[in-house]
């Protein structure tokens, strides 16, 4: 099934897409950015980075990292985090609506999918 993927380029380095906007739904729902990565099958590194590069993209930070704790520290989203959110997917989905007719007649234009080659040697 074919779907419309929605990245939003600022200018330079600053974009958001759905990626960075799945990190932000999961640390949402997990309260940590380690555990929303490890969701995402990436390092904790790799989703700081991502994050750090959010908070630098906009005027406000979109998530704020909490300390201490009985178990430790985490991370919520601020205002503006939940709001990026919000405006994004309703961005997604106003352009899907907008495109589905071009994208099913991009889908129905697509040849066969060839099956994956079998890496397991021919029987004789």
């Amino acid at each position: 099934m074919a779907r419309l993927t929605l990245r939003i380029d600022f200018d330079g380095d600053r974009a958001i897409g759905p990626g960075k906007i799945r990190l932000l739904e999961l640390i949402e729902a997990k309260g940590s950015i380690s555990a929303a990565g490890r969701e995402m099958g990436m390092s904790y590194r790799r989703a700081w980075l991502l994050v750090d590069s959010l908070n630098r993209c906009f005027r406000e930070p979109v998530v704020a990292a909490q300390t201490g704790g009985a178990h430790g520290g985490g991370a919520v989203l601020t205002g503006l985090g939940r709001a990026v959110i919000r405006h994004y997917r309703a961005i997604e989905e106003r352009a899907a609506a907008a495109g589905a007719d071009h994208v099913g007649a991009l889908a129905a234009a697509l040849a066969e999918a060839e099956p994956p080659e079998s890496k397991e040697p021919p029987l004789d």
